[in-house]
C-alpha cells in the first residue's frame, strides 16, 4: 500500500520537485449526506495526503476511500462495496490550484481564497471550486474549505429504496495542517 502511495504520489507532484513544498499524511476530510428524518450519512478520512507548491500554489490530494469511517459499520459497507464500488475504484484525488496564492502575503489572520481543480471519484474526472480559508502560523500552513459534489456527477447509483434517504448534494469538508517538507 505504502509503494502504491509512493508511485501515486510520483505522477502527481512529478512537477513539484524543486519547489519549496508544504505536506500532511493526517488531513482531515469529511463528507455529509444526510437527509432530514433519516439516519446521518456522515463519514471522515483522517489520513488524507496532500501537498502544496508555496510557490504557485498547486496543491494535489489522495485518501483511499475505505478509509472513510461512518457511524453505522453496515452503512460504511455499502458505501464500500454498492457506491463507492472502492474494490474497483480504491482512491479518490484531487489536483488542481489555490488561485492568487502567495505564501509571503499568509499571516495569523485567516485570508480567504479560491481553490479549483479536478475531483478524480469512482473513475470520473470533475472540475471543483471550493472556497477555502487559509492562514500561517508557526511555520505550519493552515487550509479548510468546503465544496459540494453530487453523486450522479460521478456516476455513483443510489437505488431507488434508499433514495430519499441521502442528499442529492454531498457537501464535503477539508481541513488540512501542513508542514514544510
Amino acid at each position: 500500500m505504502k509503494k502504491t502511495a509512493l508511485i501515486m504520489f510520483s505522477i502527481l507532484f512529478g512537477n513539484m520537485v524543486l519547489a519549496q513544498k508544504y505536506s500532511s499524511k493526517t488531513g482531515k476530510v469529511t463528507f455529509e449526506a444526510s437527509v432530514p428524518l433519516f439516519e446521518d450519512v456522515f463519514a471522515q478520512d483522517n489520513s488524507n495526503t496532500v501537498i502544496l507548491n508555496s510557490d504557485t500554489g498547486e496543491m494535489a490530494s489522495v485518501s483511499i476511500v475505505k478509509n472513510f469511517k461512518f457511524k453505522v459499520k453496515l452503512m460504511e459497507e455499502h458505501f464500500n462495496e454498492s457506491y463507492a464500488e472502492t474494490a474497483k475504484y480504491p482512491k479518490t484525488t484531487f489536483k488542481g490550484k489555490v488561485l492568487n496564492f502567495d505564501k509571503t502575503k499568509l499571516t495569523a489572520n485567516p485570508q480567504k481564497y479560491t481553490i479549483q481543480g479536478t475531483l478524480n471519484f469512482h473513475g470520473v474526472d470533475k472540475p471543483v471550486s471550493s472556497a477555502a480559508t487559509i492562514y500561517a502560523k508557526d511555520g505550519k500552513i493552515y487550509m479548510q474549505g468546503n465544496f459540494v459534489a453530487k453523486p450522479a456527477d460521478f456516476k455513483v447509483t443510489i437505488p431507488k429504496m434508499v433514495m430519499k434517504k441521502v442528499a442529492e448534494n454531498v457537501n464535503v469538508e477539508y481541513n488540512y495542517t501542513l508542514a514544510k517538507q
